[in-house]
Formats: C-alpha cells, sequence, structure tokens
C-alpha cells in the first residue's frame, strides 16, 4: 500500500515504473531555510470519483496493511523482500532519471545489518543490472572512527559487496578516511568538488538510503548531540553520552535534506514500536533525530507489515 501527503497513489506491484517522476531542482541552500518548520505533515487522501463505467477494483491479498501516519510517502509491503524490490524499483528510476538528465547520479548509502540483503540483491537480482554504476559516484551517509578493516566499518561491508562488484570506478567510490582527524572537513570538500561538475540548482545528493536505530536516531545523528544543530557543515563529527562507540562521521541534515530522494528503509517487529512512536508521538527532533529528516525532494518509508503493524496488532 501506498500513501502519498497529497493523494492516495494506488500502483500495480507489478508496474513499479508507472508511477510519475517527482524530481525538485531546490539546491542545499534551501533545505537551511526548511529547518524552521519541524512540525509533521498532516495526512490527506483523494480519491478520484467513481464512474458507473470504472472498473470495480479487485479485493487486495489478505487484509490491508496497517499504514501509519508518517510524513512524506509511506509503502507498506508485504514482508521484507518485497519492501526491498519496491526500494530497488526507487533506485532503479531515480538513477536512470538523473543520468538521463544530469550525466550521473549521487547515491548515498547507510550501513546497519537492515538494508544489507538489500545491498546483496543489488549485485545478485538480475533486476539491478540496468543500474548505471559507471555514472554512479557512491556515498557513506555514516562512519565509524574505526580502519577500513575493522569488522563495524560501515565502508569495508559496502566495498566488499558493491563496490568489488558493481564495476564502478574506483574513483567514484567515495570512502570516509575515519581515521584522519579532519576526516569531516576532507568528506565535505570531496561533496563540494563532485557537486561543482553540476549546474547549482543541482548541487546535492540524488538518493539517500537511511536506517532508523531504536532510539530514533538516523544517518549518525544521535539525540543530544550537537550534529542536530549543524546548519552551515555538510559533514561533521558526532560523539557524546547518546553515541553507540565509536565516535561518527556523519552527513547533516543540510546535506541530507537538500537531497532529491530520501528513502527510509525499517523493516520488522522490533522497528515497529519506533515508527509508532516517531508518527503518533511528540518528541522532538532533539529526542527522536529521525524526526528531522525533511528533504525538499520526495521522502518515501518502505516498510514491511511487521514494523508498520500498531502496538496493540
Amino acid at each position: 500500500m501506498i500513501t502519498d501527503t497529497a493523494a492516495f497513489d494506488m500502483r500495480r506491484h507489478d508496474s513499479p515504473f508507472t508511477r510519475p517522476m517527482r524530481l525538485s531542482c531546490s539546491p542545499i541552500t534551501r533545505a537551511l531555510a526548511q529547518e524552521a518548520h519541524l512540525h509533521p505533515y498532516g495526512l490527506a487522501y483523494s480519491l478520484p470519483p467513481m464512474t458507473n463505467d470504472a472498473p470495480i477494483p479487485l479485493a487486495p491479498d489478505g487484509p490491508s496493511p496497517s499504514v501509519p501516519p508518517l510524513w512524506g510517502r509511506v509503502q507498506v509491503s508485504a514482508d521484507p523482500h518485497e519492501a526491498a524490490e519496491a526500494l530497488g524499483s526507487d533506485l532503479i528510476e531515480q538513477a536512470h532519471a538523473c543520468v538521463a538528465s544530469m550525466g550521473d547520479f549521487h547515491l548515498a548509502l547507510s550501513g546497519g545489518s537492515t538494508p544489507f540483503p538489500f545491498y546483496q540483491s543489488l549485485m545478485t537480482d538480475p533486476m539491478y543490472r540496468r543500474l548505471p554504476w559507471d555514472r554512479t559516484h557512491l556515498w557513506i551517509v555514516d562512519e565509524r572512527r574505526v580502519p577500513f578493516d575493522h569488522p563495524k566499518s560501515n565502508w569495508r561491508q559496502i566495498h566488499e559487496i558493491i563496490v568489488d562488484h558493481s564495476g564502478i570506478p574506483p574513483a567514484q567510490a567515495h570512502a570516509i578516511e575515519a581515521m584522519e582527524q579532519d576526516a569531516a572537513v576532507r568528506y565535505e570538500r570531496a561533496l563540494r568538488t563532485a557537486f561543482s561538475r553540476r549546474a547549482v540548482t543541482e548541487q546535492r545528493l540524488d538518493f539517500v538510503l537511511l536506517g532508523m536505530g531504536d532510539n530514533g536516531h538516523t544517518a549518525s545523528l544521535f539525540p543530544q548531540t550537537a550534529a542536530l544543530r549543524e546548519r552551515k557543515l555538510l559533514v561533521c563529527d558526532c560523539d557524546g553520552p547518546t553515541v553507540t562507540p565509536p565516535a561518527r562521521v556523519t552527513m547533516t541534515y543540510p546535506l541530507l535534506n537538500a537531497a532529491r530522494f530520501v528513502a527510509v528503509l525499517a523493516l520488522g517487529s522490533e522497528k515497529a514500536p519506533m515508527i509508532h512512536r516517531v508518527a503518533t508521538g511528540s518528541d522532538d527532533f532533539t529526542v527522536l533525530p529521525i524526526k528531522n529528516i525533511r528533504p525538499s525532494g520526495t521522502l518515501v518509508w518502505h516498510l514491511d507489515r511487521a514494523s508498520a503493524a500498531p502496538p496493540n496488532g
């Protein structure tokens, strides 16, 4: 099931490319102005009128899934496999649109356990052979301050799964040099250099994949940390009592909220309590950092039935 803040959009599961593109041309600077607007968006459903000639809609397979009242568009799939397929369809659509219009595609991926089956499928499922890796710049949303060969390195896992097997040019695979003292400064410089090859209004990430921790953090933006207040830098350090060690380097709200397309992947019953709290609770972004992911482009929550279920469901 797919819902939108403007419309209720039904589409066939086997026709993922029929949904219209929603591309924004706002630069990173517009995301800075958006920081003042932190209130949740309401859901408004608008169904086209039925006529006598309209086909009778088919009943869905099984009961309709619960749809949490989150901002952006919410897609609830039957299980993690279907959620990955829906996410992959969005990724392919955005990648080809960006390459066609701008000549390249800037993709930022997150670490964590939830997305790695999806990353593996990008390399093994024939559906994803159309991804234009030769035109893709691959970025990492956040990184722990550990060496590349450390088991907790996000880049190590992404490199072994994607970089080693996709054919992406090495110069377009951008790791955070997490052991360098000025790692955040270096990564921001790399981003700005890569973006400078585009028109000013297109200097932003095209597709960002985020997760959500059990404490409501996303990227390495943890509750009650100084990183949440950063309004100028694109990349910064994050450390403090609420940060699961080791210290982190992370993309900031100004960079993430300027993105053309942001997908949040949250799967499994263990995510359900936090999804419900984020959707219905009164905590602000300093307590639940994911609540300040408000991109100027498109936001899609990719959930499965388990993570979307209400607490008493």
